[in-house]
């Protein structure tokens, strides 16, 4: 491993100040992932600001919803009464996320960090236009079994690894940031970007940006929401595809809905398609069927994934019978 120097923030400035000051410098919370890529020689920073005493670590209730503190590790807010009751399609992503022991020690900021598990990416030997732009894609004739169907291009099809994200999403999530140019309210459905020509960057966030908090509204919708992830195997594995449904429903009818998907493109995915689909109508077989065909519209999948589409529009269908009482 390459030698690398290790400081403690006491707080978000100075953290930014040292990250920003060092071109080859990072943040550390739980390092569930940080150090895997250190240990893959993926990663090679020279410099890990540890930033669990830069700002709080819980869920506080703010006037109209909740502030999660990105030092928050995933099992804390899994378990927070607030969470739970007003927020449980977020619940329902962080316990189906990794395994205990890894919930434990994972933080909020981290997981909507975390790169993605391409196994092209994550082997060093191997050409990756994500981690060394311009060496090329092998996923997009080699073996692509896991990647995406939608949202991919001619220079990268990984997908984006996080559960939570996909929740939060759900959720109209609102990313709190300092940099250091000064501090960030960032929509999360703006804070990822697609690889298009340009890969290696998958966000909107600059150098020496740190994610402080995330910020939830308590809406109709958002109580009334689930989570389905679809994987290989029940524990410890990223998701095939996984649906986060939210919808606000009077007299049977929907009046407002959030779709968003996980496992199927390199960020997660709004089906805005979806959510037309489902507003104005009530909740049907046929109206069901309807939202799962919008949410894979346009998908483009290659010959190892293709059954993604269709285990997409099935995930879609039942993650909207389970939280409109239909199953």
């Amino acid at each position: 491993m390459q030698p690398f120097r290790y400081v403690r923030a006491a707080d978000a400035a100075r953290a930014v100040g040292l990250v920003a000051a060092d071109p080859g410098a990072g943040f550390i919370a739980g390092g569930t992932d940080r150090l895997n890529l250190m240990k893959d020689r993926v990663e090679a920073p020279s410099l890990l600001v540890d930033v669990n005493a830069a700002g709080p670590r819980g869920v506080a209730a703010i006037e109209g919803g909740v502030l999660v503190g990105a030092a928050a590790r995933m099992a804390d807010v899994a378990d927070d009464p607030q969470v739970r009751a007003a927020f449980p399609v977020l619940s329902q992503a962080l316990l189906a996320s990794a395994s205990p022991q890894v919930r434990n020690m994972a933080s909020v900021g981290g997981n909507l960090l975390q790169r993605t598990r391409c196994w092209y990416f994550r082997d060093a030997s191997l050409p990756c236009n994500t981690r060394s732009p311009g060496s090329g894609c092998p996923a997009l004739a080699g073996e692509n079994r896991i990647h995406a169907v939608l949202g991919g291009s001619d220079a990268c099809i990984k997908v984006h690894p996080s559960d939570m994200a996909v929740a939060l999403l759900a959720l109209d999530a609102v990313v709190l940031t300092e940099g250091p140019a000064g501090a960030r309210r960032l929509a999360l459905d703006d804070f990822y970007v697609l690889p298009g020509a340009t890969p290696e960057r998958e966000t909107v966030l600059e150098h020496g940006e740190l994610i402080v908090g995330v910020e939830l509204k308590a809406t109709r919708a958002a109580a009334r929401s689930r989570y389905v992830k679809v994987r290989d195997r029940a524990s410890f594995e990223f998701a095939l595809v996984s649906v986060a449904v939210a919808l606000d429903v009077e007299g049977g009818v929907v009046r407002d809905a959030r779709v968003a998907l996980g496992g199927v493109a390199p960020r997660p995915w709004r089906a805005r398609g979806a959510e037309d689909a489902l507003r104005g109508r009530s909740l049907g077989a046929d109206v069901i069927a309807a939202a799962g065909e919008a949410a894979v519209a346009g998908a483009a999948p290659r010959e190892g994934n293709r059954f993604k589409v269709e285990l997409a529009k099935r995930a879609v269908a039942r993650a909207l019978n389970e939280v409109g009482g239909l199953s």
